[in-house]
C-alpha cells in the first residue's frame, strides 16, 4: 500500500505526521493508499515555497511560462489512459466520466495557454496633451487552492492551477484527502514539463491546518470549491484578512420540462445529467420540474432508462454508473432517501441494496427517483450529491420558473422545450448562473466563466474565462509624459499636472 508524500519546493517529502487518511478504491472498498494529514509546519513550508518561487516565476516572460503549459498539455494526452484509470480507482466515477474529468483538466490548460491574449493591456495616447496612459495586468503572488473530492483532475489542474501559473503566480493546492493521487500525478507531469520548483505545491491536511491558507500573509488569494457553509466561512475569513476569494459552493439545479419537449430525448438527457458521475457533481440535475400533463409519461421513461443502467466497477468500460466515493457518503445519500420517504415523496425507483457480483464491498448505490416532491420537502431542496432525482409537478411555465427562482442556490438551471419564446424567456428570467436550453449539464467551455449565482458562489470573479485571468491578476496603470521645449521652460505646475 502506497504511503503518499506531500510536494513542496519541487520535492516529494515524507510527512512527519502521525495521522494518515485512507484513500479507498470505491469499486472494491479496499484501501489503496494513505494520505498524510500534514502538520501545520509542513503546510506553512509549502506556502513559504510558493512565496519564494513567485519572484522568479513572475519575472519569467509570459511566452516562456505558457510553453510549460504546452508541454503539460501534451503530457496529459500522452498519459490520458493512466490518468483516467487513476480517477476511476480513487474516485469511483465510470470510465467515460473519469476520462472527461481529465480532458477538462486539459481544456483548462489550453485556456491558460491563451493567457498572452487574455492578459493584453490597454493603452491610449494623448489622454491629455503629451500624456499617454497604459494599463498592464500583473501577477499577485502565492495562491491557495482548496479542492473537493469529486473532480480530482479538472478542479485543481483545470480550473485553478493552469491560469494561476500562466499569469505568473504560484500556488499551494490542498488536495482532497479522499482523492489526492490524480493531482499528485499531474504534479509529476508538471515537473517533467519543466515547471520550476515551488511554483506548484500540494498538501493533504485537515481543516485545522488549512486555516493557514486563510490567515498567512504570503497567501494573496484563495480559490475554493466545496460546501456552502464552509465556502461562506472561507470567503468571510480570507476576505477579512485582505485576500482575494472565489468560493464555488453547493447547487440544487432544477430543469423545467414543458409539454412540447420530446419525451425520449429529454429523458435520455436527464439520465445523463442526473446520474452521470453518480450524481457527485455540482452541475448534476437532481430536480425535474415537469409540466403536469406530461409528467406521468416522462417519469415512466426516466425510470425505464434508469433501470437499464449498468452499475459496476468504475474501470470496466461497459459500466454506466460506478460507486460513490466512500462508505460514509453512501450512507449519507441512503439517509436522504429515507428522509424523502418520511416527508411523503413517492419512491418510484429505489437504488439502495445494489450488489455487484465480485465487488460486494464496493460503495454502490443505484439510481433513485422520487415523484410528487414539493418545495416543502427537504429532499428536493438540499444538496444530496448522489444519484437521487426528484420530480416536482407544475401546471405551467410560470409556476415552474417561480419554484426554481425561489431556491437559495442558483448554480445552473435548465429548460427542455421546442418553443423558442419560452426558451428565451427562461434564459432571461432564470436566476441560474449557467443556463441550459435542452442541455442538461450547461457547463460552459473554458473560455467562459463557471458562473454560479446566489448562494452557489461567493466572490466577485469566477473561475475560468476572462474572470479567471482577472482573479489571478491586478491592473496597473502607467501614465507618462515626455517634455518638449515649451514644457521644459515651465516653472509652475498645476495640481493635476496638466492632465485635465
Amino acid at each position: 500500500m502506497e504511503q503518499l508524500k506531500y510536494f513542496a519546493g519541487g520535492k516529494w517529502i515524507e510527512s512527519k505526521t502521525t495521522k494518515y487518511m485512507d484513500v479507498f478504491n470505491p469499486s472494491t472498498g479496499d484501501v489503496i493508499a494513505k494520505a498524510p494529514c500534514c502538520t501545520k509546519e509542513e503546510v506553512e513550508a509549502a506556502i513559504d515555497a510558493a512565496a519564494a518561487a513567485f519572484p522568479g516565476w513572475s519575472a519569467t516572460p509570459l511566452m516562456k511560462r505558457v510553453q510549460v503549459l504546452y508541454r503539460l498539455r501534451d503530457l496529459i494526452e500522452k498519459n490520458l489512459n493512466e490518468l483516467t484509470m487513476m480517477v476511476c480507482k480513487e474516485n469511483g466515477k465510470a470510465w467515460g466520466d473519469a476520462e472527461g474529468d481529465v480532458l477538462k483538466a486539459k481544456e483548462g490548460t489550453e485556456q491558460a495557454i491563451n493567457a498572452p491574449s487574455l492578459m493584453l493591456g490597454e493603452s491610449l495616447m494623448d489622454t491629455a496633451t503629451g500624456v499617454d496612459t497604459t494599463m498592464y495586468r500583473e501577477p499577485i503572488g502565492a495562491f491557495a487552492g482548496i479542492v473537493p473530492f469529486n473532480f480530482p483532475a479538472m478542479i485543481p489542474m483545470g480550473w485553478m492551477f493552469p491560469m494561476c501559473a500562466a499569469t505568473g503566480n504560484t500556488m499551494v493546492i490542498k488536495a482532497a484527502s479522499m482523492t489526492p493521487m490524480t493531482a499528485m500525478r499531474i504534479a509529476e507531469l508538471y515537473q517533467e514539463a519543466g515547471l520550476p520548483d515551488g511554483v506548484l505545491n500540494i498538501v493533504t491536511c485537515s481543516r485545522n491546518e488549512a486555516e493557514l491558507f486563510l490567515e498567512h500573509p504570503e497567501v494573496k488569494g484563495v480559490s475554493f470549491v466545496g460546501s456552502t457553509d464552509i465556502g461562506l466561512r472561507v470567503y468571510a475569513k480570507a476576505a477579512k484578512n485582505g485576500k482575494r476569494v472565489q468560493a464555488l459552493t453547493e447547487a440544487k439545479n432544477h430543469a423545467l420540462v414543458l409539454e412540447d419537449a420530446p419525451i425520449s430525448r429529454t429523458a435520455a438527457g436527464i439520465i445523463n445529467s442526473s446520474f452521470g458521475c453518480a450524481g457527485e457533481r455540482c452541475m448534476a440535475l437532481p430536480v425535474i420540474v415537469a409540466q403536469e400533463n406530461i409528467a406521468d409519461e416522462l417519469v415512466k421513461e426516466i425510470v425505464k432508462l434508469a433501470r437499464n443502467m449498468k452499475i459496476g466497477p468504475a474501470y470496466h468500460k461497459d459500466t454506466d454508473m460506478g460507486p460513490l466515493v466512500s462508505e460514509g457518503h453512501r450512507e449519507f445519500v441512503a439517509n436522504w432517501i429515507e428522509t424523502g420517504l418520511k416527508e411523503g415523496a413517492k419512491l418510484v425507483l429505489d437504488g439502495r441494496g445494489i450488489k455487484v457480483d465480485g465487488f460486494e464491498n464496493g460503495f454502490y448505490l443505484g439510481p433513485t427517483v422520487f415523484d410528487h416532491v414539493t418545495s416543502e420537502m427537504t429532499v428536493g431542496e438540499k444538496e444530496i450529491f448522489g444519484p437521487v432525482l426528484c420530480i416536482k409537478r407544475v401546471k405551467d411555465f410560470e409556476e415552474g420558473l417561480k419554484i426554481m427562482n425561489e431556491h437559495e442556490l442558483a448554480n445552473g438551471s435548465v429548460i427542455f422545450t421546442q418553443n423558442g419564446y419560452y426558451a428565451r424567456e427562461f434564459a432571461r428570467r432564470t436566476h441560474g448562473g449557467m443556463v441550459g436550453v435542452n442541455v442538461g449539464i450547461p457547463v460552459p467551455v473554458g473560455m467562459f466563466p463557471f458562473s454560479g449565482h446566489k448562494r452557489s458562489f461567493f466572490g466577485d470573479l469566477h473561475c475560468l474565462g476572462k474572470d479567471g485571468m482577472r482573479f489571478f491578476t491586478e491592473s496597473k496603470c502607467v501614465t507618462t509624459r515626455w517634455f518638449d521645449e515649451a514644457e521644459l521652460k515651465k516653472t509652475k505646475v498645476d495640481s493635476w499636472d496638466g492632465t485635465i
